[in-house]
């Protein structure tokens, strides 16, 4: 590369009055997660409700510094990392994406629970150790399993899972009248047959996924409301999962979540199966303890089950296991140029 071709060190400096901020990168299944580890301000707050709520109301601009472009992408995802607000949990977290935050993420929890342990932010000791996690959706305990030290793979039990409607249709503009159910993993999702919609479930398909999938979501959105039996902040319709048939017959199926200001979910979506499965035991299609495994658009596989009954207010509802594995894939600095116009990110959709 050099002319002397010696290696040559680089010690970069900017100005102190820029904003630094260091993430580590991961992927789950394809779907990104940039954990943030350091530079953001202090995010008071009680319960992760009320943290996601001071980070909404007074730092936005930086959610969109890092998920947006120039330093990210219209389908950017993130965790950002809390201090735990329960007396047993190791850690909190937001996750943040395009539009705004999540109430739940289960790819994140995946490749946040390997970034963790696989860079020794987290000390934990065992085969199978478990990692405390409060979201704004509640408790998700996440099990590693290391092979040879390093994260292999990563279960976690989501919150209780529930039915909100079933067998329900709605006239969606272009489309016609279309059938759903309604379904809450840790977000409330529209849940679509492929062949309804008359689409593929393949990258080729995936401009065509996006549009339908948010006609599905802004119909259903414009039909009818959606509560949380407990926090309002949480009744919400977050997305639409479309589902098919697998490309693998060993597999259960294949589905395409597409979310937020029209992200398309590159793994098969946790929080998605979770509110799938919930959908299938309320149906009779799925019995407690029976794992099945579900394809993303790219072919990589989450597996599910329920694993018991439980409650929620008013809803019967599951606990749902779900497990895949995720990458780590880069270190990143990023710096914000008080003078840069653009400094807090723009989005081409």
């Amino acid at each position: 590369m050099f002319a002397d071709d010696r290696t040559m060190n680089f010690h970069v400096k900017h100005p102190q009055d820029w904003v630094t901020i260091t993430a580590i990168d991961a992927h789950t299944g394809g779907e990104p997660l940039r954990v943030i580890l350091d530079g953001l301000p202090d995010i008071p707050g009680d319960t992760i409700l009320a943290k996601r709520r001071y980070f909404k109301e007074h730092h936005d601009n930086l959610r969109r510094a890092i998920m947006w472009e120039p330093r990210g992408h219209a389908d950017m995802y993130g965790a950002i990392l809390t201090p735990p607000t329960t007396s047993d949990g190791d850690l909190g977290v937001l996750f943040t994406h395009n539009e705004g935050f999540s109430t739940m993420c289960g790819h994140g929890i995946i490749a946040l629970t390997t970034v963790l342990l696989d860079t020794g932010l987290l000390a934990k000791s065992g085969d199978d150790p478990t990692v405390n996690i409060d979201t704004p959706a509640g408790r998700v305990s996440a099990t590693a399993h290391r092979v040879n030290g390093r994260v292999d793979s990563v279960s976690f039990l989501n919150v209780p899972s529930f039915v909100y409607a079933l067998n329900e249709t709605v006239e969606v503009p272009g489309l016609g009248k279309i059938s759903y159910d309604i379904a809450y993993g840790g977000a409330f999702y529209a849940l679509v047959r492929s062949k309804d919609l008359n689409v593929g479930l393949c990258p080729e398909n995936f401009r065509e996924l996006i549009d339908k999938g948010m006609a599905v979501k802004n119909a259903v959105m414009t039909s009818r409301e959606i509560i949380h039996p407990f926090e309002r902040e949480l009744g919400f319709l977050y997305g639409t999962i479309i589902i098919g048939s697998p490309q693998d017959v060993l597999n259960h199926s294949r589905n395409v979540c597409v979310f937020a200001n029209g992200e398309l979910d590159r793994s098969p979506t946790g929080t998605g199966v979770s509110a799938r499965m919930a959908v299938h035991y309320a149906k009779g299609d799925i019995p407690l303890g029976k794992k099945i495994t579900i394809e993303s658009i790219l072919g990589t596989c989450f597996t599910t089950c329920a694993t018991c009954e439980t409650t929620l207010g008013s809803h019967r509802a599951i606990i749902p296991e779900v497990t895949g594995s995720a990458s780590i894939t880069g270190r990143v600095e990023m710096w914000i140029d008080p003078n840069d116009p653009l400094k807090y990110g723009f989005m081409l959709r």
